[in-house]
């Protein structure tokens, strides 16, 4: 049996015992809350921002150069994310979606393609503007100075189709001048008439201004009047069947950042 303590003595002891308890009970109590904290936020522990995947994402061939500027510039920014695109003529990556295509996200050099896909694809938005110019061969040998020079059989003149964004442009701006033209050739994207005039097979063609920069002096470079020229537009989207939904979204919207907007005008591009 415990000894009796007196009543002084007792209270000294349950005094003791109280303050003893005070600080175990404080710090229980702190690591609850810390608990409870944690389990109401989660950013606490998961990281902000969509989880890392391997992107497909299609686009207009005039973005070949700088979409592999800004996509090594995302993948650096977004660890463990890939990205591979997949560049073609705008009416050929509407066809690719159409059938079904594995592919997260699409960007097309004019609105009119897009528009036609609002079935497969989420609201798209604007990134970039671009501008049509003469490119001439070489030294410019037969002296081209405009639309109007252009219709003279003695050139041998190559558009884009009349399907591909550029070839519409092109029909557009011509038909507006009341200027006809007789290519050629008429080819499945931008890149291709590029190509036909720097290995001299063509002696002019309408193309992309932004598609000439990397040309060097293998094409002569020949500016439209605004009064005479069309505006295109590059309208991405995310797509609907995409697989890794929240990160092609991710993309699409980065490609509106001030830091993707750089890498655009850098090459060339006009802001949206």
């Amino acid at each position: 049996m415990s000894p009796i303590l007196p009543l002084n003595r007792r209270g000294a002891a349950l005094a003791l015992t109280a303050a003893l308890l005070v600080p175990a009970l404080a710090a229980c109590g702190s690591n609850d809350d810390k608990k409870t904290d944690a389990a109401a936020s989660p950013s606490a522990s998961a990281s902000d921002g969509p989880k890392a995947a391997n992107l497909t994402v299609l686009a207009a061939s005039s973005l070949t150069d700088v979409f592999k500027t800004a996509g090594a510039a995302y993948e650096k920014a977004h660890p463990g994310t890939k990205i591979t695109f997949s560049f073609a003529g705008s009416q050929e990556l509407a066809a690719q979606v159409k059938q079904g295509a594995p592919a997260d996200a699409l960007v097309t050099a004019d609105t009119k393609t897009m528009d036609g896909l609002k079935a497969e694809v989420n609201d798209p938005a604007i990134i970039a503007k671009n501008r049509l110019v003469i490119a001439a061969g070489k030294g410019n040998p037969f002296k081209v100075a405009g639309l109007k020079d252009l219709a003279d059989t003695k050139i041998k003149v190559v558009l884009a189709a009349p399907e591909v964004p550029v070839g519409r442009y092109s029909k557009q701006i011509l038909d507006a001048q009341k200027i006809e033209v007789k290519p050629v050739s008429q080819e499945p994207n931008v890149r291709a008439v590029l190509s036909k005039v720097e290995l001299g097979e063509a002696d002019a063609g309408l193309v992309y201004k932004t598609d000439t920069i990397k040309s060097g002096d293998k094409v002569a470079v020949v500016d439209i009047p605004d009064a005479e020229n069309a505006v295109a537009s590059y309208p991405a989207a995310s797509l609907k069947g995409s697989k890794n939904a929240e990160a092609a979204a991710a993309f699409v919207a980065w490609l509106s950042t001030p830091e993707a907007q750089k890498i655009l005008q850098d090459a060339g591009f006009q802001k949206p």
